[in-house]
This record gives structure tokens, C-alpha cells and sequence, in this order.
């Protein structure tokens, strides 16, 4: 790999922007709904399921796992109390579910981490969620052997970042992280000094909007995943 490429380490998010991911909460949402449906109307159960998910990160963290015990709680609160213990068990199963669907590759994904690889660059994954689940699906993706290392967060703030790097001595000027949420891929790495690549996703979490429009010199966005190893080749000059 040439002295005069600008970054070495490449990490990439792994939920909707390797694999496919908000689409399957989307799906058990709006089963949910339909559960909920002869008690509240779509709007407000929407609204208090978000309540509740955003009230127990701090307990149960991000994931599957905490999704479904967020539809439980909302289901109590919202049925006060009626919501029997065979619907309960609807929505375990429905968490079992999420958690067993198989993993689907985004189109480019894994020709694009190949040429990279091939290119000489380290590759790691830095994503959000439970540990099982998130290590389990990239071993289910196939794409595992391809990076040298996997780092599981309960958050992607600027200073679990910064752990990060120092943690494998990665100096944040040759560091370029990829990813489909601005607030959590992008805008902290570019405050510690790296690069970072926004790869849009068709859905987005409420919690992951921002309002900032990004316009920085070591930003960008593109497309498709699949313009990534051309992009990382122009940093070279």
C-alpha cells in the first residue's frame, strides 16, 4: 500500500450499512401495532413504544433483545394491563424471530470490503447493539475473515471512539470510518480528527436524525458502498 494513501484503518458500521437490519423493526413494528390496535391508534402506539425504547437504553441497551422487552412494557402500559400472557408470548416469539432471520448482504458490500482488503487496508467493524447477536451475525455474513477486528459499543460517542483508536494505536488522521447514521458514524469521528464516509440507508431510526446538514473537508457521501474503494483511492492523491 502506498506511503502517500491518506488513511490505513478503514472501519465500517455494520447494521444498514454491511447487512440489512431497520427493515426487520419496521416489519415487527408494524405487528405490533396491529396487536395494540383495539386499544390506541397507530400514532400513539408508535409514540409510546419510542418512549420506552428511549427510557430503557440505559438498561437494556441497543437490539433485538431490548426492542422486544420495550414492546412488552408498552403493551402492559398501553393494554393497562389487560394484554393477555398469549400475546406476550406473541411478542417473544416475534423477538425470537428477529433474531434468527438470516443475515442479507447490502448489493457491493462484499466486493467492496474484498478490494479494499486486497488494496492493503486494515478493516474493522465498529457497530451499536447486543454483543451475541451483533458477533453472530457477522460470522453469519460471511464477511468475518475479512476484518482484523470487531469492536461491539454500547455507543458511539467521540470518546468511545477515541478508546478505539487508542486501543490499537490508530493515529485519527489515518482513520476513516463508513457508515449510514450521521449522529453516530459520522459526527463524532470527524470531532476526534478522522475521516467519514455517510453511505445513506432507506430507512433511518428516529433516534439516529440530526438536523445538521455535514459539510467538512474530510467528509463524504456517497451512494452506494460500492463507490468506497474508489473514493478511499483518490485520498492518496
Amino acid at each position: 500500500m502506498s506511503s502517500r494513501q491518506s488513511v490505513d484503518w478503514i472501519a465500517l458500521d455494520a447494521d444498514d450499512t454491511l447487512w440489512h437490519n431497520e427493515r426487520n423493526f419496521t416489519a415487527v413494528q408494524s405487528r405490533f401495532r396491529e396487536l395494540l390496535r383495539p386499544y390506541h391508534s397507530d400514532e400513539w402506539i408508535d409514540e409510546r413504544l419510542y418512549a420506552t425504547e428511549m427510557r430503557n437504553l440505559a438498561h437494556f441497551g441497543y437490539g433485538i433483545k431490548g426492542f422486544t422487552l420495550s414492546m412488552i412494557e408498552t403493551a402492559v402500559e398501553l393494554s393497562e394491563g389487560r394484554i393477555t400472557g398469549r400475546e406476550i408470548a406473541v411478542l417473544l416469539d416475534m423477538g425470537k424471530e428477529m433474531l434468527a432471520t438470516p443475515v442479507e448482504v447490502l448489493p457491493g458490500v462484499e466486493e467492496a470490503v474484498k478490494e479494499l482488503a486486497a488494496d492493503g487496508y486494515a478493516l474493522m467493524v465498529i457497530t451499536k447493539g447486543d454483543l451475541f447477536d451483533q458477533e453472530t451475525k457477522v460470522a453469519r455474513s460471511g464477511l468475518g475473515p475479512l476484518f482484523r477486528h470487531v469492536e461491539v459499543v454500547s455507543e458511539k460517542r467521540e470518546a468511545d471512539y477515541a478508546r478505539i483508536l487508542e486501543r490499537y494505536n490508530i493515529a485519527p488522521e489515518r482513520f476513516l470510518m463508513v457508515g449510514n447514521s450521521v449522529k453516530s458514524d459520522i459526527l463524532p469521528v470527524l470531532a476526534l480528527g478522522g475521516r467519514a464516509v455517510h453511505i445513506p440507508y432507506e430507512i433511518t431510526w428516529a433516534h439516529e436524525h440530526v438536523a445538521e446538514d455535514v459539510r467538512h473537508e474530510r467528509f463524504a457521501r456517497l451512494d452506494s458502498i460500492s463507490e468506497l474503494p474508489a473514493y478511499v483511492g483518490s485520498l492518496g492523491g
